[in-house]
């Protein structure tokens, strides 16, 4: 009989992370096993995208994946990200998981990072999503019937009005031009909320708006 390999996906709780995971949940070669997410150690917040730990946590509940938290000092040097990422990546091993994916798309300077990163480890990187259009990943995402809202723009790239609305067909066709419909380039960050692998909605509550490092707009929520 065959037996499905276990995989540990890099995830944050946005929209990529949510097509990666049903990708290699309907795969016939992968069994999703955790997910492994980076959060600043003072804020409690998923880095970058700032949705607090406890959303986090009902969102990997209610996906029914042990969630591996990692925590990072603001201001954290290279190396002490990394000495963090290797201690969380070795851990793994105990749980009998032998590969990490990333949901990378086109950006070939992380992917090359992340490759490197996983040479001192045992474990093997995988990239579900790599190559793939970004145009038909936004349309996977809406088509299956997942629901997500924008938490964090970069107000130099899209406009901070974009900020909390939902990532549907509305906003793909409202999106200019140059902005990369699945915000590969950091134009924007989502938080998946609702969708076919969740067991119920993660509710949430928008509590306000802040600007932080000058040009990231977010969308707390809570």
């Amino acid at each position: 009989m065959f037996m499905k390999k276990k995989v540990c996906l890099s995830w944050s709780g946005g929209r990529d992370s949510m097509v990666m995971l049903d990708r290699l949940h309907s795969s016939t070669e992968w069994k999703p096993s955790a997910l492994l997410t980076t959060l600043a150690e003072e804020e409690q917040r998923i880095m970058m995208h700032d949705v607090p730990m406890p959303l986090l946590k009902k969102q990997a509940e209610a996906l029914n994946l042990p969630l591996l938290p990692v925590f990072m000092k603001q201001g954290a040097s290279n190396e002490e990200y990394e000495a963090g990422m290797h201690s969380a990546l070795g851990s793994l091993l105990d749980q009998h998981i032998g590969t990490v994916a990333f949901g990378d798309i086109f950006l070939e300077d992380i992917k090359s990072y992340r490759e490197e990163q996983m040479k001192n480890t045992s474990l093997k990187p995988v990239f579900p999503l790599w190559g793939v259009s970004t145009a038909d990943l936004s349309r996977e995402f809406i088509d299956k019937g997942y629901r997500a809202v924008l938490v964090c723009v970069d107000g130099s790239q899209l406009d901070p009005s974009f900020l909390g609305r939902e990532y549907d067909d509305d906003l793909l066709r409202d999106l200019p031009e140059e902005v990369d419909p699945c915000g590969e380039n950091g134009e924007f960050h989502t938080f998946v909320y609702d969708g076919p692998l969740f067991k119920q909605p993660v509710k949430y509550q928008a509590a306000e708006t802040i600007k932080k490092y000058e040009r990231f707009h977010y969308l707390h929520i809570e």
